[in-house]
């Protein structure tokens, strides 16, 4: 199935049916009055997240969307029937944007979620409503009252709890691959990925979920390569892995390439927690993995941890790493679905011992391990849960 993130469809909703002008004659009533029934309600225009869609295509193909009008009165004081709903089955994380494509006017986070976002018109009076003492056999009706339309954008925001980061050939789908049972395309050329992929990732006993998308080169945010449109797909993530090509002449540059297009796009997404992985170390000497690890370390002030997603080499650690992030940040922020603001993990200089608070960490178990140091603070301060 073809991967589509956004969409521009026409909704409208139903009208209101018109009320009906009748009159009541029957053999032996000699005063039979005005008997003609309220026009029927139009039909709503209903959005509902669905589990199990990943792709807006379904709106490709069709973009007009229309509730049925609501029926009209009748005699004997009948009223019109509603008009059927329409729905509209959307993937869970889509937004609904305005016209022009920044107001947000919905948005879906949870399966089974269903708004009624266009209401129907109201039903017209018939004659029976204007009867007076008066004006005893009214011959007035009201049509109906029209119902809501509007354009709309579709915009699908996939929802994991980690994401893929890196240049071109970094190796982010080798890891999803290696890390998941997801079937990403891998190749040795630049843009292999074209769209997001998603794929369930198993630490220990426990799970999550990550997105991979494609590929960022410098200028992304101006539209270079495939641009940064697809970095709406890891806004909602807790943690970012950043995988940076250990075979590259210079990965600190590497590294401030996405940065700076990170900062650029904005959207919450440079204050991320962040997790650093040199990739491909299969590839490197033992002195070269040293000498790039350290330039990248002294460079971002965050540790650095080096893996290899060809040969599995370090990414069982890296893996603990995320899941220890992500369990942090759904205990900080239980009802939101995107980590709050946060920096990387820190790391001091070259050559420079960590401080005390970080000296727990475990590299096999990706947790901090308890220190006996008779400190009762370590669950308050946050300092043995950052990840």
């Amino acid at each position: 199935m073809k991967f589509l993130d956004q969409a521009k469809v026409f909704l409208k909703s139903g009208d209101g049916g018109p009320g009906a002008v009748a009159f009541r004659r029957e053999k032996f009533i000699e005063f039979g009055g005005p008997d003609g029934g309220n026009g029927g309600r139009g039909g709503d225009v209903v959005i509902e997240a669905v589990d199990g869609l990943n792709t807006l295509i379904d709106y490709r193909y069709k973009q007009h969307f229309k509730a049925q009008r609501g029926n009209h009165g009748m005699g004997s004081n009948r009223n019109g029937a509603k008009g059927n709903d329409v729905v509209l089955r959307v993937p869970v994380g889509t937004q609904i944007l305005d016209e022009d494509q920044e107001t947000v006017l919905l948005d879906l986070t949870e399966p089974g979620q269903r708004v009624v976002f266009l209401k129907g018109g109201d039903g017209g009076f018939g004659n029976a409503a204007f009867k007076t003492s008066t004006n005893r056999a009214p011959r007035k009706f009201h049509p109906g009252w029209p119902g809501d339309e509007r354009w709309v954008w579709l915009r699908l925001k996939l929802i994991a709890d980690a994401g893929l980061l890196g240049l071109p050939n970094a190796g982010k789908s080798t890891f999803l691959a290696a890390t998941t049972a997801a079937k990403p395309k891998i190749a040795d050329y630049p843009f292999t990925t074209l769209a997001p992929n998603l794929g369930v990732v198993r630490a220990g006993d426990e799970e999550f979920v990550i997105a991979d998308i494609p590929g960022l080169i410098e200028g992304a945010h101006e539209g270079h390569g495939l641009g940064d449109r697809f970095l709406g797909h890891v806004e909602r993530t807790r943690v970012l892995l950043h995988l940076i090509d250990g075979t590259a002449d210079d990965v600190v540059h590497s590294y401030q390439i996405i940065r700076h297009e990170l900062e650029a796009y904005g959207g919450n997404l440079a204050g991320k927690l962040e997790v650093i992985g040199l990739n491909k170390a299969d590839a490197l000497l033992d002195e070269e993995i040293e000498e790039k690890k350290a330039a990248l370390e002294e460079a971002s002030g965050a540790e650095v941890m080096v893996l290899s997603g060809a040969t599995s080499q370090g990414v069982q650690p890296v893996l603990y790493r995320l899941l220890t992030a992500i369990k942090q940040s759904k205990e900080e922020e239980p009802d939101v679905i995107h980590a709050p603001a946060t920096r990387s993990i820190p790391r001091p200089p070259v050559g420079q011992r960590m401080d005390d608070e970080y000296a727990g960490w475990n590299e096999e178990t990706g947790e901090y391990d308890d220190l006996d140091d008779g400190d009762s603070d370590d669950d308050d301060d946050g300092n043995d849960a950052k990840g």
